[in-house]
C-alpha cells in the first residue's frame, strides 16, 4: 500500500459504501443501491469484494424476492477505513502539513 492507502477501499464505489457504513450501524442493500446510484449487479460485486476482505458482513433475511440483505462494517473494516482516510488526508495535506 502506498502511504497507507488501501487499494480495496480506494475504489470510489467501495469508498462511498464504506463511508455510509462508517456513519450508521448498518445499511440495507436497497439503501446503498439508491444512495450510491449503482445497479444491483454492480453493488453486489462491490459489496462482495468488501466482504471477502473482511471489511463488511452481510446479514440475509429471507429468500428470493421477499428477502433482504443488510450490511454492517466489521471492526477490521472500521480500522481499515479510518487508516485509509488518514492516509488520504496526509496525501492531500502534502508534506510538512
Amino acid at each position: 500500500m502506498i502511504g497507507g492507502i488501501d487499494p480495496i477501499i480506494h475504489v470510489p464505489k467501495r469508498l462511498a459504501a464504506m463511508a455510509i457504513l462508517a456513519n450508521a450501524p448498518s445499511a440495507s442493500f436497497r439503501f446503498l443501491r439508491d444512495h450510491l446510484g449503482l445497479s444491483e449487479s454492480d453493488l453486489s460485486k462491490q459489496m462482495s469484494t468488501l466482504e471477502s476482505a473482511g471489511y463488511v458482513k452481510s446479514i440475509k433475511d429471507g429468500h428470493g424476492r421477499g428477502g433482504s440483505t443488510t450490511y454492517r462494517m466489521t471492526a477490521e473494516g472500521e480500522q481499515a477505513y479510518r487508516s485509509h482516510c488518514a492516509a488520504l488526508r496526509a496525501l492531500l495535506d502534502g508534506p510538512g502539513a
